[in-house]
């Protein structure tokens, strides 16, 4: 996909990943409509704020409508309340499952018909290590990241038809609020997660492994899980 020249939907591209997506995306030619629930939060240089709450289905419906001219949706926006499945607070299960999983079905279901009226063009998710990988302390998180993926490949299938490539990363943790508590040895930089998932959507690629823990979770598919 040609960037620049592209209209680029970002969403949660107040701070994080989304910000470094935002940002570099504007440096290589495209419009961006910056996308977070509190618009006056962006300060991404050259983007267009666009208000966006990926949970509130009429809110996903008027940024569809105000960025009529997308050809690329970046789903990003996503939570972590570190609820376990069992023992945790099942309202947050939900919450975790509603941003993760179903806001992303909605933003894209809104926006591809839009960006098939627009001649085509790319739907990149935002994943996880944790779409294979699933520890008890995290079990609603990687829960949401799992059926995210199963969503990604079942949406690809679907809209390949309508000349619209979706596309999927994976990363384990990153330099972001998400991760505060994480060593920083342990964590990659957004910007270079940023820069390989923006030259995955220019060579049209379907997968994005982006760092050492994806790829090596990714290739330990097929071993049995361990006892506990």
């Amino acid at each position: 996909m040609e960037l620049k020249g592209a209209v680029a939907v970002v969403t949660g591209a107040n701070r994080g990943l989304g910000r470094q997506l935002a940002v570099q995306l504007v440096e290589r030619g495209a419009k961006v409509y910056a996308a977070a629930r509190r618009p006056g939060t962006v300060d991404v240089p050259g983007a267009v704020p666009l208000a966006l709450d990926i949970t509130d289905p009429e809110s996903v419906r008027a940024a569809a409508c105000d960025a009529s001219d997308a050809t690329l949706l970046v789903n990003n926006a996503g939570i972590s309340t570190a609820a376990a499945l069992i023992g945790g607070d099942l309202e947050a299960v939900r919450r975790e499952m509603e941003t993760n999983f179903f806001g992303p079905l909605a933003t894209t279901r809104a926006f591809a018909p839009v960006i098939e009226a627009n001649g085509g063009g790319t739907v990149l998710n935002v994943l996880s290590v944790l779409s294979w990988l699933h520890p008890a302390g995290l079990g609603s998180y990687a829960a949401s990241k799992a059926a995210a993926w199963a969503q990604t490949d079942a949406v690809r299938e679907e809209l390949a038809p309508r000349g619209i490539t979706v596309s999927a990363l994976h990363v384990g943790y990153m330099d972001t609020d998400m991760a505060a508590g994480v060593p920083a040895d342990q964590k990659a930089d957004p910007a270079d997660v940023a820069a390989q998932a923006v030259a995955a959507i220019e060579q049209g690629l379907t997968e994005v492994l982006a760092d050492d823990v994806s790829r090596y979770v990714k290739q330990s598919l097929s071993a049995a899980p361990e006892a506990a």
